[in-house]
């Protein structure tokens, strides 16, 4: 497997599940040194960005503030589905949502996670990328980057940095900003 791939799960598990899940708990020391995943851009900065998710992931209040970032607990000051960003209404479930939908069934891809919520997700969006690149997808894989993630993720990824809820989640999306940057210039397909 790739370093493009697991970075994308690895990335995709945190923004999708709670950080002490049983999906993401084994996950965790990959997560605090993936400054040493990639040939990053800007190596300083993810070293930076690790050390901040290692001094946080012990914070009793994290689960809380997951809740707050990606369950809607309170106002959302960064919703993580893609239609908010682009449906004119900033509804869920919008145009946007159904065309990514289609793209799913067009490769098909079911992402049944047993939770109730929009497939436009950033996190679940990042895994079905690696998913379309564990099966060798690597055009539909460039699809789902050019056509349905970064349409959105870096409005996105703005206000999550932005965020004055928590600290890991806004060193994770300083990580996962720097991610796409990587996948936009990738040249192994």
């Amino acid at each position: 497997m790739d370093n493009i791939t697991t970075l994308a799960k690895l990335l995709g598990a945190f923004f999708y599940y709670s950080p002490h899940s049983d999906a993401t708990s084994p996950l965790i020391p990959a997560l605090l040194e993936v400054d040493k995943l990639a040939d990053w851009q800007n190596p300083t900065r993810i070293t930076a960005q690790c050390q901040t998710l290692a001094e946080e992931i012990d914070n009793p209040e994290l689960a809380y503030q997951f809740s707050l970032l990606f369950e809607g607990q309170g106002t959302m000051v960064a919703p993580p589905w893609g239609s908010v960003y682009l449906d004119r209404e900033h509804l869920l479930m919008g145009e946007s949502e159904e065309a990514y939908r289609h793209f799913l069934r067009q490769n098909n891809l079911q992402l049944d996670t047993g939770m109730n919520e929009p497939e436009d997700q950033f996190g679940l969006m990042l895994m079905a990328f690696a998913l379309l690149r564990d099966q060798k997808k690597f055009a539909a894989a460039d699809s789902l980057i050019h056509d349905h993630l970064l349409t959105w993720s870096s409005h996105y990824l703005t206000k999550l940095t932005e965020n004055t809820v928590s600290p890991f989640y806004k060193a994770l999306g300083i990580i996962a900003d720097e991610f796409l940057g990587l996948v936009a210039l990738s040249k192994d397909k």
